[in-house]
């Protein structure tokens, strides 16, 4: 199984490691369309500040993120399960995983990001501010510019078993699995259930989206083998106690081609 993941906007420092390995990180048929993120990122984070911050789209509390990216190459770098924070991390845990769960996330789970365009958890990056919405002059809106090197490259990644799409819709946009692989794709949107004058409401909020998601990524991790078929692994959710509705159990409403929908319910954090 392959777990897609939404990277943090927020992101630890890098610590004292030696730089990153442009080599060494995962999927190295993506390493040409890194080079090029990194090289007008870089550059445009060592001139006008300014300018840098506008692209970033980065508050004035954040001016030193461009600082940081301008030395992204001599940076010190970790493994990017330690540079990647946040809600879901936190609810992920991967520190605390027992040493066979931690096999299992570092053969299953690639991190999206608008710099590296996805990378493994034990992959050593720097940390570094590049949301994927964002458009850079020259090569343009990122999202567009990841689209063709990571649909040549993640199909093998996926291999033959389901993928567990969790991302968010920046980096969605990325990457979009078709045909036969996106009948394996389980993409999952977590709704908050409360009880208004007596009728339940549902609704999306961030805060229980992420954890939520990143704890349903911890449980499975620790269950043991990972699901082989999209049928597992919506079982395996429900079996860690979540209500999920499913609309791909339905026959008629099964969409050909596209991925299978879960809406994961919950009532409290």
């Amino acid at each position: 199984m392959l777990v897609l993941l939404p990277p943090s906007e927020g992101k630890a420092d890098g610590g004292r490691g030696r730089p990153f390995d442009p080599d060494a990180l995962s999927l190295p048929e993506l390493a040409p369309a890194r080079e090029a993120v990194l090289e007008e990122l870089t550059a445009l984070c060592s001139g006008d500040e300014e300018k840098a911050r506008e692209v970033l789209g980065l508050s004035e509390g954040l001016r030193g993120e461009v600082a940081k990216n301008a030395r992204l190459r001599s940076a010190p770098a970790r493994p990017a399960g330690e540079i990647y924070t946040g809600v879901l991390y936190d609810a992920l845990g991967l520190d605390g995983l027992s040493p066979a769960a931690k096999r299992r996330a570092a053969r299953s789970l690639l991190v999206f990001s608008g710099l590296w365009g996805a990378v493994g958890i034990k992959d050593r990056i720097p940390s570094y501010r590049c949301p994927g919405g964002v458009r850079l002059p020259g090569l343009g809106a990122l999202n567009a510019h990841w689209r063709g090197p990571l649909a040549a490259a993640l199909p093998a990644a996926a291999g033959t078993g389901p993928v567990l799409d969790l991302r968010s819709t920046a980096y969605a946009q990325m990457w979009k699995p078709t045909g036969e692989l996106a009948e394996r794709t389980v993409t999952v949107r977590v709704l908050q259930s409360s009880v208004v004058d007596g009728v339940e409401k549902r609704t999306v909020v961030s805060h229980f989206n992420k954890a939520t998601k990143g704890r349903i990524v911890r449980a499975l991790l620790e269950a043991g083998g990972l699901p082989g078929t999209p049928e597992a692994l919506v079982a395996a959710v429900r079996g860690l106690g979540y209500v999920v509705e499913d609309a791909g159990e339905q026959t008629e409403r099964r969409r050909p081609g596209k991925p299978r929908a879960l809406d994961v319910v919950v009532t409290e954090l």
